[in-house]
């Protein structure tokens, strides 16, 4: 298993921002590929209501993240699962965060258009999924989200 991206912490705001565009609602299931130190997951459950379950394949921020679930008492709608994102089966997820490269972010793509359903939403922090048109673009400061529809087969 080698990693698609590093691990590079998003800001608080940012991860608002990506759940905002995402209009991830409550009682929604927000998948995170590659979910480093569970910031995202934690803001989804704890902010916004959602069932979140990360992927990650760093073990050190697995039981960080672990360690932060329980001690927040989310246990019941958090879960990280320490994996490869490509094995992972992501189609119960109406949202999908994704803090990838560009290149990784190309691989992950027909994973994503095979496993989520018409209307999942996918964000994708600072990279662009090639091929894919966004169906909005948010600019923050020096970096961009942009947010993806699964068209309708």
């Amino acid at each position: 298993m080698s990693s698609l991206a590093p691990h590079v912490p998003s800001s608080e705001e940012a991860v608002r921002k990506m759940l905002e565009l995402a209009e991830l609602k409550r009682g929604e299931c927000l998948y995170d590929l590659g979910s480093g130190d569970g910031r995202i997951i934690i803001m989804a459950a704890k902010e916004f209501g959602a069932r979140a379950v990360g992927i990650e394949l760093r073990e050190d921020l697995v039981r960080q993240t672990k360690r932060k679930i329980e001690e927040l008492n989310l246990t019941g709608s958090v879960k990280v699962i320490h994996g490869d994102l490509m094995q992972a089966d992501i189609t119960p997820a109406d949202v999908v965060t994704l803090y990838l490269t560009t290149t990784a972010n190309e691989k992950v793509a027909p994973k994503l258009q095979k496993e989520l359903r018409p209307g999942a939403r996918v964000v994708s922090f600072c990279f662009k999924i090639p091929g894919w048109t966004p169906t909005k673009i948010l600019d923050m400061d020096t970096r961009s989200l942009y947010l993806y529809v699964i068209p309708g087969k």
